[in-house]
């Protein structure tokens, strides 16, 4: 047996059916080819580093399976076919690697977008001294984050 995996960027606007449909598809077609599926998994939504199809996001999925050494490259031929073909308008770019068998299965996710906690921008720019940008902030707000008591404010008045 050989292993592989592939990693495949979907549109960000992918729903939950549609990518259950995808794991289905591609268990199906490792099956058929006498294989086994390791691991589906969802990344997450990443930005990308240029637009892909008008989109500035994506969202990742990494495969990884095993096939018979007999049927591996008309495997990786169907699973090309399928993103080109059945998943066309989801699917906007796989790669599928061989994996040395020896090589682990562990690696580095980064944090994606979903897993990131929420922070509106005026928080940022206080906790990352940048209040110069605050446009919409209120004078006291930019007081009351840079700890400036009201009597502090007439004493400098004076």
């Amino acid at each position: 047996m050989l292993r592989y995996e592939t990693l495949i960027l979907a549109v960000p606007e992918i729903t939950a059916n549609e990518a259950t449909s995808l794991e289905g598809h591609i268990d199906g077609l490792v099956k058929k080819a006498q294989g086994s599926v390791i691991s589906f998994e969802r990344w997450g939504k990443y930005r990308l580093a240029y637009p892909i199809w008008a989109n500035d996001y994506g969202v990742y999925f990494l495969v990884r399976f095993e096939a018979n050494k007999g049927q591996n490259e008309a495997l990786v031929k169907e699973l090309d076919s399928l993103f080109k073909v059945k998943y066309t308008q989801v699917v906007m770019r796989h790669m599928t690697t061989k994996l040395e068998r020896s090589q682990s299965l562990a690696y580095y996710k980064p944090e994606s977008l979903e897993d990131a906690p929420a922070q509106d921008v005026d928080t940022f720019l206080r906790e990352n001294k940048m209040k110069g940008l605050l446009n919409n902030a209120s004078s006291y707000d930019v007081k009351h984050a840079e700890g400036i008591e009201e009597s502090d404010e007439s004493e400098m008045s004076e």
